[in-house]
Order: structure tokens, then C-alpha cells, then sequence
């Protein structure tokens, strides 16, 4: 079979001429003389490889093969370099590249280089092929947890992660809301493409833009060459953007056009980028909140909250805590090659009544911490850290035959209201979910009760 190649050089005689020798030596070549019509050419059909040219004027021929590889990761590069140098291979590798040529050009030695990376290319593919073979036939890997929180989690992601619809994922931290986006991505049409995720919380404002949008050279002091962004790296895959309650409110109306128009434009560039990629977004504040407050743009919060999935704390995901114990000892147990640690009923209790105020990834601290202690096999109260061993859980007991001790309706409910309140971190679109009533009537009550609270537009 004649492996397609697609040839970029913006001379055009030089580039005639290295596709007409291609096509002599048997291959079905596409050549342009443009690096921004061979990124339409990757985008339209799936070549066996791609030669470039390294030094060219539109577009830099490491940018290309960085933009290329955005689009089609799995097409190989190849780069035409006029440079021998141990540093211009480090280059090309690092950009992506699968191998590249020097100049003049040895026909035979390219020859070879092609055929390779066509092998290369067809040999991955039937890897992935073999795999999505397997992967079918087994159910898909779970997140821990059975409980009626968790399994209303599950039934609302099997339901919408293959409709492309942007996803919000709202939770307090430590609940594992970039487990559910890899669930997304996992249970979606984009599986086979890239999961980029980064965490806005994380990034310095001033970087954030870049990081998200790319650069183009020059853009800033330290910008010595162009940077594709993660909206063009997430190309055919899933961006997720975690903790987007803290993105700046400069940065917020160039996310909410991105959104809107599937296009980036990279600091300090002129041309716009489009791109292919579904969006997930996280936050462990009440964005709603935040959009009152006037913290957060009305119109990008609608943007990204086309799917909302609240991710319940581990306080209201009840017997949970003890699957998930267990699930992290034959975790620890594994990674040490030990058998895995039993709990003690004592030591099983304690973690039911326990608050959790860190959520899962608190638990697994003191899972780990219990491995490092125990003795004997069993994980007794000793081994447990003193805030989880000394807790006591405060009782909501309406058991009484004292009438002084009797109280009001609208006392119960204040009480009761404030409960919910700290199973759900304080996150008042949770408490009104879980209660079974809009936000305005939450907001009027917690007014009436003196909260201090301004009810939402």
C-alpha cells in the first residue's frame, strides 16, 4: 500500500521537487508551500507522515510540528533540517518530532526515515485498536463508593458525558472532582484523544492567559518562541479547567469568546486558532455566589453550566468511608507488598461518625498514616491521628418528654437548615438541592433568620 505524505516547504521549487521525488520512489504525495494550509490539510485527512521543513517564514517548522501534533497526535513528523548539531535534535525530538533529515537531502536515508515512521505510525494504531478491543469487552473502571449520593453521580454522568455538553463540576476540595472529569473524558466519543487538565488556581495570573491561549514569539520578555496553548493542545480530546472560580476578571470575557466561538487568539498574535475540544470545568466555591458577588461573569457562568454535577462531600456519602478505607488499605498494601490491614470495629465507627472536613483525600491521609502504625494485622484506635480519635459528633436529638425543652417549628427548621448547611461545606446551591427547594427560598429564610444573607437577582 503507497503511504500518504504530507510535504511543507515554503519554497515552492524546492518543495515540487522533494514531491516529485517522493512520488518516484512510490508514495501518494500532498505538498504545499504554506504551514497554515498544512494545518487545514491535517485537519481534513489522516497522513501516514508528515515532512517539514524547518526553517520557513509563515510559521516555524518546530511550531508547525507542535500545532500539528495538536491536531492529529498520532501522525509522525519528520523535519528537513539544514543543522546537525546534537542541540537541533534535541529541538526537533522536543517539539514532537518523530526523526528528522539533514540537508542536502539523501534520497535513500530519507526513504528509510519515512518508511520507518509509517511502520511506526500503523503499529501504534493496532495497538490502540487491540486496546479498545479489551477495554470494550470489561466494564469500565468505577469510582469508589456505592452509596445513593454517589450512585445519583454516576446515573447523571452515564446520562450526558457523550453529548459534548460543557460540564460544570462543583464540590468541596477534596472530593475528587478531577476523578469525575477523567470520568467525563473517559465515558465520552473523545476518549481516544488527549485529557488536558490545569488547575487555574495554581497558575499565576499574569501566566494563565498564555498558558491557556499560547503566545506568540515575542509576546513578552521570556517568549523566545511561539507557544501553542492548551485549548489547541486539547484538540479532538478534553480541557478541563479545575478550580475556575479563581480565574482573574480580566481574563473571564477571553475565556467566555473562546467558548463561543471555538477560536483562541495567542498573546501577542494576529491570527485566530480554532480548535475541537469539550470543556469540563471545576470549582469547589458556589459560583452562583460568586456571580452575585459580582466575582464571576453571569454570562460565562451560563456558558460552562450547561451540565452541572454536584460531587457530594464524604459527610453524606455514609457508608462510603469504610469502602473507601478498605479500597486504600489494599492500596498501600499493594505499593508495599504486604497483606492489606483489617480495620478494628472501634476504628470502623470512628470514621462513620467523623466529619471528614478535608473529604477523601483527608482519609487517605490517615489511611496512610494508620498503615505506617498498625500492628498485628488490624488498624486500632492508637493508630488513628488525635483530631479523628477524640471527635465526637454533635447530636440533633428531638427525642425528649420535657416540654421545656420543646421547640418551634420554624427553630427545627432554622436548626435543621444550618445542619445541611455544614454536611455541604456551606455550598448553597448543594443545600437547596438537597433540600428540595430553589435558592430564593433558601435566601429568604436564612434573611428571616438573621444570616445575613442577600437574596440572588
Amino acid at each position: 500500500m503507497k503511504h500518504t505524505v504530507l510535504v511543507i516547504d515554503d519554497e515552492p521549487e524546492a518543495c515540487e521537487l522533494l514531491a516529485a521525488a517522493l512520488e518516484a520512489n512510490g508514495a501518494q504525495v500532498t505538498a504545499t508551500s504554506s504551514p497554515g494550509a498544512a494545518l487545514d490539510k491535517v485537519s481534513e485527512g489522516d497522513f501516514d507522515v508528515v515532512l517539514t521543513d524547518l526553517n520557513m517564514r509563515e510559521m516555524d517548522g518546530l511550531v508547525l510540528c507542535e500545532r500539528i501534533h495538536a491536531i492529529n497526535p498520532h501522525v509522525p513528523v519528520v523535519i528537513v533540517t539544514g543543522m546537525t548539531t546534537i542541540d537541533a535534535a534535541r529541538a526537533a525530538m522536543k517539539a514532537g518530532a518523530y526523526d528528522f533529515v539533514t540537508k542536502p537531502i539523501d534520497l535513500k536515508l530519507l526513504d528509510i526515515v519515512l518508511t520507518r515512521a509509517v511502520q511506526h505510525k500503523r503499529a501504534r494504531s493496532e495497538l490502540m485498536r487491540l486496546r479498545a478491543t479489551v477495554e470494550s469487552s470489561q466494564p469500565p473502571p468505577g469510582i469508589v463508593g456505592s452509596s445513593r449520593a454517589m450512585r445519583q453521580v454516576h446515573e447523571v454522568l452515564a446520562r450526558v458525558s457523550d453529548s459534548g455538553a460543557p460540564i460544570l463540576i462543583q464540590g468541596e476540595t477534596g472530593v475528587g472532582k478531577e476523578l469525575i472529569a477523567r470520568r467525563v473524558h473517559e465515558l465520552s466519543g473523545r476518549r481516544r484523544g488527549p485529557l488536558v487538565a490545569i488547575n487555574c488556581a495554581a497558575i499565576a495570573p499574569t501566566l494563565l492567559e498564555s498558558e491557556l491561549f499560547g503566545h506568540a514569539r515575542g509576546a513578552f520578555t521570556d517568549a523566545k518562541a511561539e507557544r501553542v496553548g492548551l485549548f489547541v493542545k486539547a484538540n479532538g480530546g478534553t480541557l478541563f479547567l479545575d478550580e475556575i472560580g479563581e480565574l482573574p476578571l480580566e481574563l473571564q470575557p477571553k475565556l467566555l469568546r473562546a467558548l463561543q466561538e471555538r477560536v483562541v487568539r495567542p498573546v501577542g498574535g494576529h491570527a485566530e486558532i480554532p480548535f475541537d475540544a469539550r470543556i469540563v470545568t471545576a470549582s469547589n466555591r458556589d459560583l452562583e455566589d460568586e456571580v452575585e458577588a459580582s466575582r464571576f461573569r453571569e454570562d460565562l457562568f451560563y456558558r460552562i453550566n450547561v451540565v452541572r454535577v454536584f460531587v457530594p462531600s464524604l459527610r453524606e456519602r455514609g457508608g462510603d468511608v469504610l469502602e473507601l478505607a478498605r479500597f486504600l488499605l489494599e492500596k498501600h498494601a499493594a505499593a508495599s507488598n504486604t497483606p492489606p490491614l483489617r480495620l478494628s470495629p472501634e476504628v470502623a465507627k470512628k470514621l462513620l461518625e467523623y466529619s471528614w472536613p478535608g473529604n477523601v483525600r483527608e482519609l487517605e491521609n490517615v489511611i496512610a498514616r494508620a498503615t505506617a502504625f498498625a500492628r498485628g494485622g488490624e488498624v486500632g484506635m492508637d493508630d488513628l491521628p488525635d483530631n479523628v480519635r477524640s471527635f465526637v459528633p454533635e447530636r440533633f436529638d428531638v427525642n425528649t418528654s420535657d416540654e421545656g425543652a420543646v421547640v418551634t417549628l420554624d427553630e427545627l427548621e432554622r436548626k435543621y437548615v444550618q445542619r445541611v448547611l455544614a454536611l455541604a461545606g456551606g455550598n448553597k446551591s448543594r443545600v437547596a438541592q438537597l433540600l428540595g427547594i430553589d435558592r430564593r427560598t433558601l435566601y429568604r429564610k436564612l434573611a428571616a433568620w438573621g444570616e445575613g444573607v442577600a437574596a440572588p437577582r
